[in-house]
């Protein structure tokens, strides 16, 4: 397989948008890993680091999932509630989830077989990797990114996963008027998310006013209401991708 390093980007030129913890999984944590992994989690080849994806090393979502149909990814699925949520409810379309955290990817798997869902796969790995490296260009329907780390302090917001970089990452992945939604519940990041979409040309708002109303496709996850009840607002954005040059 060539190596196409000197041409595509790294991701590691900056700092990524997540520290991964050291913690230990619990006994059924690593009995969902070994015994599930092989049905939902993609293997994938890797670059420099261990969350890294390698250039050159695309899936075919077809192959993966045995048909084709409707591609959503989500980045920072956590423990897996939306997705899962999502998978079960949508069984016509694909799922992809995209998370650093393995011990949520074996949440994930857990509540994923016991619902029964096949339409889902997971991936332990830097986000943009994935959209840049991992999935075919046009390949995706909707990215979804819900309460990603909003590094709140002003030391690390360089962390922030939605910066001026990310929407060229993101526009590769979506078909033409794909969607990507986005939720915050810190009211800074959202005005950051408004900011640095505004001026991706790649993109159009799909919404209305200052704010996208809630997406409900999403549930209400104990994490979204942790945020309602420490007084902050919800602000939801939405964008669709825009047509490529012929």
């Amino acid at each position: 397989m060539p190596d196409t390093a000197g041409a595509s980007p790294r991701f590691r030129d900056k700092p990524v948008s997540f520290v991964r913890r050291s913690g230990r999984m619990s006994d059924g944590q690593e009995r969902a890993w070994e015994d599930l992994s092989a049905t939902f989690v993609l293997a994938v080849e890797r670059d420099a680091a261990a969350t890294s994806i390698r250039p050159g090393t695309e899936i075919d979502p077809v192959a993966e999932f045995g048909r084709r149909a409707p591609l959503v990814v989500e980045i920072g699925s956590g423990q897996g509630h939306a997705i899962v949520h999502a998978a079960s409810s949508l069984p016509g379309t694909d799922f992809i989830a995209v998370e650093v955290f393995r011990a949520g990817l074996a949440r994930t798997m857990l509540d994923a077989d016991r619902a029964g869902v096949r339409n889902l796969r997971l991936v332990e790995a830097n986000a943009p990797e994935v959209l840049q490296h991992l999935l075919p260009e046009a390949s995706v329907d909707e990215i979804w990114i819900f309460f990603p780390d909003p590094w709140h302090k002003k030391k690390h917001t360089k962390r922030r996963l939605v910066a001026p970089e990310f929407p060229r990452v993101a526009a590769r992945a979506l078909r033409d008027g794909g969607v990507l939604r986005l939720a915050t519940d810190w009211e800074d990041y959202a005005l950051q998310m408004r900011d640095v979409m505004a001026e991706a040309g790649e993109f159009a708002p799909d919404f209305d006013g200052d704010w996208a109303e809630r997406f409900d496709g999403r549930i209400m996850t104990a994490f979204e209401r942790k945020g309602i009840a420490k007084g902050r607002d919800i602000r939801d954005l939405a964008y669709r991708r825009a047509a490529r040059d012929a």
